[in-house]
Parts: C-alpha cells; structure tokens; sequence
C-alpha cells in the first residue's frame, strides 16, 4: 500500500507530467513568446482550474495540504482527464472516486459459452486482474462463495484472500496463495495506474494481513500450469491438475479447466499457465 509520502511524490509526478503534455493553443490561451518547459505554466493552469496558483504549485510540489474533490475535479476538467486518469488523480489525493458499477472487461459471447460446453470439468475465464468473466456449475461448486455480488464481477484474488472458505477448499492455502499473489505482481506492472488494479491491490491490503505481508515482498511470477489439491463439498480431497489457455484475441483474457487427475485420460494438452 502507498505511503502518504509515495502517494503525494506520484502526486506531483502524475499532475506536472498532464500539465507538461497541453499546449496554450488547446486550451484556448494565447502563445506568449518561448517557453523553457513544454506545456502549460502553472499559473496557466491554476486561472483555467479556477484556484490559487500558489495553492497549485504546493499541490504540485507534493506539499502535506489537503484539496478538496470539488478542487481536484476543477483540476481535472483543465487537464482534460479522462474518467480513468480523473479516478487515479482523486485516489493520488486521498479521494475515493464516485461509487459506481464495476466495470466488467468485455467478453465475446462464444467465448463465454466455453466454460459451458466443458461441464462436468470445472472452468472458467479470469481476466488479468482475476475477474471471473465466464464460469460453470462445477466451478460455482467447488469454488463456493466466488460469486458473491451481483453488482460487481467475482474475483479470484478476493475470493482467496478473503472469503473464509477459501483456506478449506485450498488445501495448500499458503503456497497458493502466495503464487497467486505473485502471478497477479507481474499482470498489475503491466497496469500501473488503471483503476481496476489499484482498487483492486488497496482492498486485498486493508482485508488481507497475509497480503500486507508478502506484498512489499516484491514476489513475480509467471502464470503457469501443474496440480492443486482441493477440497471438493461432495467427493472430499481431490488432486486435480488444471491447465489454462490463453484467448487469442484477449491474451490475458485465460480459459482454466481442472480435471481430476486420479481419472483416466485420453492425452494432454499442453499446460500454459494460470
């Protein structure tokens, strides 16, 4: 989790890097001779924002002051932020944005038909930050309580490191779910500053001591395949082998299928990595 420190240094670093990339001419402010740094000026900022440029550049500066969302969405609005870069400001700000539906990554309807096809195999489809897209009976078996909300997706990574029923059902819950965590590491680098991630990273931090613990550990891993032993509400411990394919036009869009490995197989596929 960010220290205040942290959160007011990206702060700084996030405000002067939208201020650096507008020019006088998109905002509608006349050119004024050579400027030394690309984009706006402070104070150009600050009249457009409608505040105190003084009160700005301490903003900027990464100064311990408290802004006001009313301030921020000003800020905002003159830096032309999309939603996104509007939430990650807000957040930097010690702001949490406006309630709304999560979002849930788009997903073809082919593709979310899979997991269906494959029953009585449990299956599902995760996005990159272990949203579950698309997912069967067997799996909403096995995995009791994964959904849990209908106003937001279910998680894998919430399910784990919150739900208590997921320190039954994973038999080997430490490795698990340090693994886990640590496969998640190296798919949130990729995502530094989307909402869905960080809101993400901050919920499993101030749920999960586990979390708080191994997460300043800096674990990465890659996704991978191989053998976990769950256990199942009707048939008790099971050692299933899963093995996971990645979507072709949604790489880290991921079909994982568990099959019970103490039943006969006509072959295996080739293990990608969960």
């Amino acid at each position: 989790m960010l220290t205040q420190p942290d959160r007011r240094r990206q702060l700084s670093e996030f405000l002067r890097s939208r201020r650096e990339r507008l020019t006088p001419e998109e905002v509608g402010l006349p050119q004024t001779g050579r400027r030394r740094t690309p984009g706006l000026r402070r104070e150009e900022l600050a009249l457009l924002a409608g505040i105190s440029a003084t009160w700005y550049t301490y903003l900027e500066q990464g100064r311990e002051i408290r802004v006001s969302e009313q301030v921020l969405n000003s800020l905002a609005a003159a830096l032309r932020l999309d939603r996104h870069e509007r939430d990650h400001l807000l957040q930097l700000a010690g702001h949490a944005p406006a309630a709304e539906a999560e979002e849930r990554e788009p997903l073809t309807a082919e593709a979310g038909a899979v997991p269906l096809l494959l029953q009585p195999n449990p299956a599902y489809i995760i996005g990159g930050n272990y949203d579950v897209l698309s997912h069967n009976q067997a799996a909403d078996a096995l995995f009791p309580r994964l959904i849990t909300e209908a106003d937001r997706p279910a998680n894998f990574l919430r399910w784990v490191f919150l739900e208590p029923v997921a320190r039954d059902v994973l038999i080997d819950w430490e490795p698990e779910a340090r693994g886990l965590l640590g496969r998640f590491r190296t798919l949130a680098a990729r995502h530094s500053g989307d909402p869905r991630y960080t809101r993400l990273i901050e919920e499993l931090n101030e749920g999960s001591p586990e979390v708080r613990d191994w997460w300043p550990q800096y674990e990465v891993q890659a996704r991978h395949g191989g053998r976990k032993r769950l256990r199942h509400p009707q048939r008790g411990t099971v050692d299933y082998a899963y093995t996971a394919f990645h979507l072709a036009e949604q790489p880290e869009q991921t079909l994982v299928v568990y099959v019970d490995s103490s039943q006969p197989s006509d072959g295996g596929a080739a293990r990608t990595g969960e």
